[in-house]
C-alpha cells in the first residue's frame, strides 16, 4: 500500500479549520502510549494537533513516518520558506518554535545546501566518532574520567548509601562537559551555552531571549575558531568546508549542543530509567551483557526527540484519510510510530534482539550523523554507572517520575533513585593525549572534581 498518493480534492476543511488536539497535555506528558493510541484511534495515521496555538499535522503510524523521513519521492521541505502561513504572516512572532525553525542550520535546509553542510559534520566528526584516531580514544578516556568524577561528587555528597538526583547530577552534566571538548573550550565553558539550549528546546517563554543568547556566544567561538583553528569540531569541519561562513558555522555548533547536551542528556536518563524499571526488556540487555541492546530498547521505547522538529509539504499529498495541503506543517514522531502495531508487533520486550528498526535517531536524507557518538557517551555513562553503584533503584513509583514539558524531547526533569556505592572510586589511566587534554582543559588548583563541582552547581542554580 503506497502511504502516500496524490489527490485532487480535500474531502476534508483545511488544517486552519480543523478542530484541534493539543499535542501538550496531561497524557501526553505521563502517559503517551494512552495519547498516541487516541489519536490513533479518532484519526488514523496523522493527527491534527495544536502545537503550543499553532495548528499542525502530527504523524503517528510507523509506515508514514518512514516513507517522510526517507522523502523518496520529494514531497517534503525542511526550509521554513515552504510553510505557508509563515510566509503569509500568520505565525506569531512570539511563537515558543520559531527559533527552532527558523535556526538555519542543515536540518532546515534542503537539496546541495543540506549536502554542503552535512558533508562538514561528516568530516568534522570523523576524527571523533572512529575508534581508531587519537581524538575518539582521548574523548573516551575523558567521558569515563567525567563519569567517574561524578559519581565520586554523588558519592561524598550522600554518604556510604544514599538518594540522588541522576538527572541532575549525572546526566545532564556529564554531556555538558563533553561539549567543551568538542568546541575547543575546554570541559566547563559550554555550561551556560547548555542552559540557554534548554530553553530553546523546551519552548518556554524565554526561548527567544535565549537563542539570541546562543547564538551571539557560538558566533563568538566560531569567529575565533575561523582565525585561529584548533583540534576541535568546529576547526576540522571549516578544514573540510573552507567556504563555511561564521554564520553558517554558528548555526551548526548551537545544533550541537541540542545533539550532545540535550538529546544525548536525555538518551542517558531514559536509559537509566528504562533499566530501572524493566518493563521493556532493557534491564534484561543489560544483564546480558548487552549494553548497546540496553540503549537501543530504550531509545525505542521513549526516544529521546519524541516529536521531530517540522517539515512543509511541498505539494498536495494524501495521508491516511487526511490530504496535507501544500505548505502545511508536519511533525513525524517517532515515539507514536514506535507504539504503531505495525513496528511493537516485530518484537515484544521478551525477545533477546531487537529489530534495530526505531526512528530515535531519524532516517533518510536528515538522519542523525552524530548518532555514533550520542552513543558512545550514553554507552560509558551507563556502564560507569552500574559498575560503581549497586542497589540501584527508583525512588519513586515509575509512575510518578516527572516529566519534562516539550513538544519536541520526551526527558525526565528528575530521576530520584537510591543506590548503594561498590568500593573506591577507581584510579583514572588516561591516554598520554587524555592526560595532556585534561592538562588543558582544567588549569586551576581542585583538578577535576573542581571542574566537575562548578558543573554541578551551575546546574542546580539553573533549575532554581
Amino acid at each position: 500500500m503506497e502511504p502516500q498518493t496524490p489527490q485532487a480534492e480535500p474531502a476534508h476543511p483545511p488544517l486552519e479549520a480543523l478542530a484541534v488536539q493539543p499535542l501538550l497535555n496531561h497524557d501526553y506528558e505521563t502517559r503517551p502510549a494512552v495519547f498516541y493510541e487516541r489519536l490513533r484511534e479518532e484519526y488514523g495515521p496523522v493527527a491534527p494537533v495544536d502545537v503550543l496555538g499553532v495548528p499542525a499535522w502530527l504523524v503517528v503510524g510507523y509506515t508514514q513516518t518512514l516513507d517522510i523521513l526517507r522523502d523518496a519521492r520529494g514531497n517534503w521541505s525542511r526550509r521554513v520558506g515552504t510553510w505557508r502561513a509563515y510566509r503569509d504572516g500568520a505565525v506569531p512572532a512570539d511563537w515558543p518554535m520559531l527559533p527552532v525553525v527558523e535556526s538555519d542550520n542543515c536540518g532546515f535546509r534542503d537539496g546541495a545546501d543540506s549536502t554542503r553542510l552535512r558533508g562538514a559534520w561528516s568530516e568534522g566528526l570523523r576524527p571523533f566518532q572512529d575508534r581508531s584516531r587519537p581524538e575518539a580514544k582521548a574523548l573516551e578516556q575523558a567521558v569515563r574520567r567525567y563519569a567517574d568524577e561524578l559519581l565520586t561528587v554523588i558519592a561524598e555528597s550522600a554518604g556510604p548509601a544514599g538518594e540522588t538526583d541522576l538527572s541532575a547530577q549525572y546526566a545532564r552534566p556529564l554531556p555538558l562537559m563533553v561539549i567543551g571538548r568538542l568546541l575547543g573550550t575546554g570541559a566547563g565553558d559550554g555550561d551556560e551555552l547548555i542552559t540557554d539550549l534548554w530553553r530553546v528546546m523546551d519552548a518556554g517563554p524565554e526561548a527567544h531571549e535565549a537563542s539570541v543568547r546562543l547564538i551571539e556566544r557560538v558566533t563568538d567561538l566560531c569567529a575565533a575558531r575561523a582565525r585561529t583553528p584548533g583540534e576541535d569540531l568546529p576547526s576540522y569541519m571549516l578544514a573540510a568546508v573552507p567556504d563555511l561562513t561564521t554564520e553558517e558555522l554558528a548555526a551548526e555548533m548551537a545544533m550541537l549542543t541540542g545533539l550532545v547536551g540535550d538529546v544525548t542528556a536525555t538518551l542517558i536518563g531514559n536509559t537509566i530509567a528504562e533499566v530501572l524499571i524493566g518493563e521493556t526488556g532493557a534491564r534484561d540487555s543489560l544483564s546480558s551483557g548487552m549494553l548497546q541492546e540496553a540503549i537501543n530498547r530504550a531509545a525505542a521505547a521513549n526516544p529521546p526527540m519524541a516529536n521531530l522538529a517540522f517539515r512543509w509539504a511541498k505539494a498536495d499529498v494524501r495521508l491516511g484519510r487526511f490530504q496535507i495541503a501544500a505548505g502545511d506543517p508536519v511533525m513525524v514522531s517517532p515515539a507514536a510510530a514506535h507504539r504503531d502495531p505495525a513496528f511493537a508487533a516485530g518484537g515484544g520486550p521478551d525477545s533477546i534482539y531487537s529489530s534495530r528498526a526505531h526512528l530515535a535517531w531519524s532516517a533518510g536524507p536528515h538522519a542523525c550523523l552524530g548518532r555514533d557518538l550520542a552513543t558512545t557517551i550514553t554507552t560509558i555513562a551507563v556502564e560507569r554507572l552500574f559498575d560503581r553503584f549497586s542497589g540501584l533503584r527508583l525512588a519513586v513509583p515509575a509512575d510518578l517520575l516527572p516529566w519534562r514539558s516539550s513538544p519536541l524531547i520526551r526527558g525526565l526533569r528528575s530521576l530520584p533513585v537510591t543506590y548503594d556505592p561498590v568500593g573506591d572510586p577507581p584510579a583514572p589511566q588516561p591516554s598520554p593525549a587524555a592526560e595532556e587534554a585534561a592538562e588543558q582543559e582544567d588549569p586551576g588548583e581542585g583538578g577535576q572534581n573542581s571542574l566537575v563541582r562548578r558543573v554541578l552547581r551551575m546546574m542546580r542554580l539553573s533549575q532554581s
